[in-house]
């Protein structure tokens, strides 16, 4: 499975040969959520959008702007929500499956009962990528 986009001119290819890392909330993680349903999930919806972002530590694949002693370094970041029921994921703010209907409306209907912060952060300069999963308080 893999994801493309297009930023600034340039493909991003994200792919499980490039993923840096990928972390499930430590404390209670939401299972059935693995890297290629992530990369599917953004292929299917056509709500991804990729903005710019920095962070005070570098790629930790091509070092890029390490050796210029920069401060910040460029990354592309993009973040959706992912709802859970018992542990288990069930659908995403980006999934078509539920019409969209939010988490609060989702919870009440009984479907699900957490909700997971998924940022997705790349390298602007080597396109290697990490993924993250938070819990979120609602």
């Amino acid at each position: 499975m893999e994801y493309k986009f297009i930023f600034n001119d340039k493909e991003y290819v994200l792919n499980e040969n490039n993923l840096d890392y990928f972390v499930n909330d430590e404390e209670n993680e939401l299972g059935n959520l693995e890297v290629s349903d992530i990369l599917n999930l953004l292929k299917n919806s056509e709500e991804v959008d990729f903005q710019s972002s920095y962070y005070e530590t570098c790629c930790s694949n091509c070092k890029a702007g390490k050796e210029e002693k920069k401060k910040v370094f460029d990354f592309l970041e993009y973040y959706f929500y992912a709802y859970g029921k018992n542990g288990k994921f069930v659908t995403s703010s980006i999934d078509n499956d539920y019409d969209k209907k939010s988490f609060t409306r989702l919870n009440m209907e009984g479907i699900v009962d957490t909700s997971y912060l998924v940022t997705i952060m790349v390298c602007r300069h080597c396109g290697t990528y990490a993924i993250e999963i938070e819990e979120f308080e609602v």
